[in-house]
């Protein structure tokens, strides 16, 4: 049982995460949009012509791309705290009870690790070099996620043990 709750608990955690990200992206808009423009655009990576082709500048197109992070936070937050209602809602039920309520959560889970990952990691880091940017190189956040949320799918997804 304490496991259970414990996976409850965690996904819960994960779900405050997402809508408190989403909501501070909402509500504080100008400052992480400042990130993004400023990894998006590669103003400060001071990469080599060829790379910076990759660059958007775009107003606009910045903003669509802020407002997808912002409503992928949402919905995995979302997501993670509705798959925990349902672990909770299964907490005392047979192993394959429980098993089943895992989708959302995991779902949830696995929304929140592909944006850090991908988003953060892969497109920022990566492909617009982030990594290269003194001032605009949020790599160590985004993988303090990554982590987070990886561990807690990981112990999520794990199997339930049958009832002896």
């Amino acid at each position: 049982m304490i496991a259970r709750i414990a996976k409850i608990l965690l996904t819960a955690c994960a779900g405050l995460l997402g809508l408190i990200a989403g909501l501070g992206n909402i509500f504080d808009y100008d400052t992480n949009f400042e990130v993004l423009r400023h990894v998006v655009a590669m103003d400060t990576t001071h990469a080599d012509a060829a790379l910076m082709s990759r660059a958007i500048v775009s107003d606009s197109l910045q903003r669509r791309l802020y407002a997808g992070i912002i409503a992928t936070e949402l919905a995995f937050g979302t997501l993670c705290l509705y798959g925990a209602l349902r672990l909770f809602g299964a907490r005392k039920d047979e192993p394959a009870r429980f098993e089943s309520a895992k989708q959302c959560a995991i779902g949830g889970l696995a929304l929140g690790f592909a944006l850090y990952f991908f988003g953060f990691m892969i497109i920022g880091g990566e492909w617009f070099q982030m990594w290269r940017s003194l001032d605009w190189n949020f790599q160590q956040p985004a993988f303090r996620f990554i982590g987070s949320l990886g561990f807690i799918l990981l112990f999520v997804a794990q199997p339930e043990p049958p009832r002896g």
